[in-house]
């Protein structure tokens, strides 16, 4: 019988989250939503806020928020993880198990598992666990809590204890401060009547 050597080491890949999904590039935030999510990235939340529910319209800024939360820990040296549920709908608990120990989770897209007992049940789980450990859970739905068609009252009760951050779609002038922004950060300036068109 000979030795077998092993193969090679997996090496963890080093994603990046966009960068134009940060909280600088945010156009239209509610009064004191991206300070909250800021200090919640950094472990500084203030006391009692384990967990903040995003919800809002497709095109709302969600995801964005999301990410941005998730490089902002990253920057204050803490580990964050950001799960589209939509991906890992039916194998949530799964998909969760990789990332026990982050100090951050995201989860976009409640929506997507909203009915489906197993995923809520190991939502709820990852819940309780994560405000156990001290650790933060950020969601982002379309629908409000008491909108979520949920089967599991326990999840829907411990996402109406989080803080829960409504979201608006922006008006044309919103949308012009966001090409504005944008063409910026690729050394571009936009003159006011390009926007108009565009």
């Amino acid at each position: 019988m000979t030795a077998q050597t092993p193969g090679p080491a997996q090496l963890p890949l080093a994603l990046r989250y966009p960068p134009d999904q940060r909280f600088e590039g945010f156009v239209g935030a509610p009064e004191g939503a991206l300070a909250l999510l800021q200090a919640l990235a950094r472990g500084a939340a203030p006391a009692g806020v384990g967990g903040i529910y995003l919800h809002g319209a497709a095109a709302t800024g969600k995801t964005h928020l999301l990410l941005a939360t998730c490089a902002e820990a990253e920057a204050a040296g803490r580990r964050a993880a950001y799960l589209p549920l939509q991906a890992a709908a039916g194998r949530v608990a799964d998909a969760l198990q990789a990332y026990e120990h982050a100090d951050l989770l995201a989860l976009d897209g409640l929506d997507a598992i909203a009915g489906q007992r197993a995923d809520e049940v190991a939502l709820f789980d990852a819940h309780n666990r994560a405000r156990d450990a001290g650790r933060h859970v950020v969601y982002a739905a379309q629908a409000p809590v008491d909108a979520l068609p949920l089967v599991l009252p326990d999840l829907r009760s411990r996402l109406q204890q989080c803080v829960r951050i409504a979201l608006d779609p922006l008006d044309d002038s919103g949308r012009a401060e966001v090409l504005r922004l944008r063409a910026q950060r690729r050394g571009l300036q936009l003159e006011d009547a390009a926007i108009d068109w565009l």
